[in-house]
């Protein structure tokens, strides 16, 4: 088997398994502060350090990751996950809400120290097959992650009815752990390390297609998170009165399905582009087509449709939408980036992305308190006008495939 697509699958199979838990502690820490009496508001807001510390690991992470190698800043972030899986198996009178946004924390800084890595390994790995494969190869990776993240809220749910909150927890730490043990074997050493060290003041991109493509994607995320954190499940707990299990097997199913959508992208835009990977053209037309789909199901419901059937259809057509936006903008950080400063410049574009989450899901619990689920819906529509106008700053890529790399080499 070629080196490269030998690496990529240890990286998939790594990051697959570091994913499942990630969308199992979500769902864990959701069901069971629930179950002590937690306001769905009050265990949204377990997430805060979760989503801020992101934005401080995917800054700092893409440039450590250029330093001491992608592997290795991967394997930091498995590790991390399986201390903070472990924080929490500690008594439910040590549970308090400080403590589990610590927890979180830890598993945040992990989640994002791996997807940095494995994201940007894909770069190191395709040097041949151009933009069409390297568009293929991280469709696949990142729509499968979320597939696999679907499938961790269904798996934390179910051991939890199974062996209990701290057994589900001992069980996907020790899973974890193996994994770990295994990819830190089959990857080779130094895997992203750049040959120079560089400074910490060249995270930040002086390419312009990055800052356009990074600004972009913080509203793009905050679009989604502004109204599918706390507003989306809360008005389905107490205004459709939905139970708990079927909010969380819904939102599940919902990012499975974005998952396998997001991974079918190269195959749905493939005719169009003629074998090229997609450019900024592309990223502003689903862009402002996503806009359409938050005012939408926002003007339905101050119509007075079913609810409940309006926010089914709309969030499938939202997801499937959404999903081609992601997938582009995942492609084109990669392709605007040479191969030596990929892990910075993923690490700058996931920082935007993270704060895009972070201010999605304060939004959200704010404008849904005071203005309802229509409220949060108009803000994502805002978010997404926004990210479409920055997109004009996007170039093409199929062009000129050197292009971006003449760029990042100032």
């Amino acid at each position: 088997m070629d080196q490269g697509v030998r690496n990529y699958l240890v990286v998939t199979g790594g990051y697959w398994a570091f994913t499942i838990t990630d969308g199992a502690i979500r769902m864990l820490v959701v069901l069971y502060f629930h179950l002590l009496g937690y306001s769905p508001f009050e265990v949204a807001m377990l997430f805060l350090f979760y989503e801020f510390f992101g934005i401080v690991t995917n800054l700092v992470g893409g440039w450590l990751g250029a330093r001491i190698g992608l592997n290795l800043t991967m394997h930091i972030g498995m590790g991390l996950q399986v201390v903070a899986l472990m924080a929490l198996t500690v008594p439910d009178a040590w549970l308090s809400v400080v403590y589990v946004m610590i927890a979180q924390a830890l598993s945040g800084i992990a989640k994002d120290l791996n997807k940095m890595s494995a994201k940007a390994s894909v770069k190191t790995m395709v040097r041949d097959g151009g933009e069409s494969k390297l568009f293929k190869w991280v469709a696949l990776l990142t729509g499968s992650k979320n597939a696999l993240k679907g499938a961790g809220y269904f798996i934390g749910a179910a051991l939890l009815e199974w062996i209990g909150f701290r057994g589900a927890l001992a069980v996907l730490a020790g899973m974890l752990l193996l994994v770990l043990i295994a990819t830190s074997l089959m990857l080779p050493a130094g895997l992203g390390k750049m040959k120079s060290k560089p400074k910490f003041s060249q995270v930040f991109s002086k390419v312009a297609a990055i800052n356009w493509l990074s600004a972009a994607r913080f509203f793009l995320f905050g679009s989604r998170d502004v109204w599918f954190v706390v507003g989306l499940p809360v008005f389905l707990y107490e205004v459709l009165d939905w139970s708990f299990t079927q909010v969380g097997g819904f939102l599940a199913l919902w990012i499975i399905g974005y998952g396998f959508v997001q991974a079918s992208v190269p195959k749905l835009l493939g005719r169009v582009h003629q074998g090229q990977g997609p450019g900024g053209g592309t990223a502003r037309l689903w862009a402002f087509l996503l806009a359409l789909l938050p005012a939408a199901i926002a003007m339905a419901l101050n119509q007075g449709w079913p609810a409940e059937q309006v926010l089914v259809v709309g969030l499938i057509l939202f997801g499937i939408v959404f999903a081609i936006n992601s997938a582009v903008h995942s492609y084109l950080i990669l392709a605007y980036s040479d191969h030596e400063k990929v892990s910075m410049n993923v690490g700058f574009y996931y920082m935007a992305n993270a704060g895009g989450r972070l201010i999605g899901t304060v939004l959200s619990g704010l404008i849904y308190q005071t203005y309802g689920l229509q409220g949060c819906l108009w803000w994502s529509a805002l978010f997404v006008i926004l990210a479409a106008l920055l997109s004009f700053g996007l170039p093409e890529v199929g062009a000129d495939e050197k292009q971006p790399l003449k760029a990042d080499s100032h």
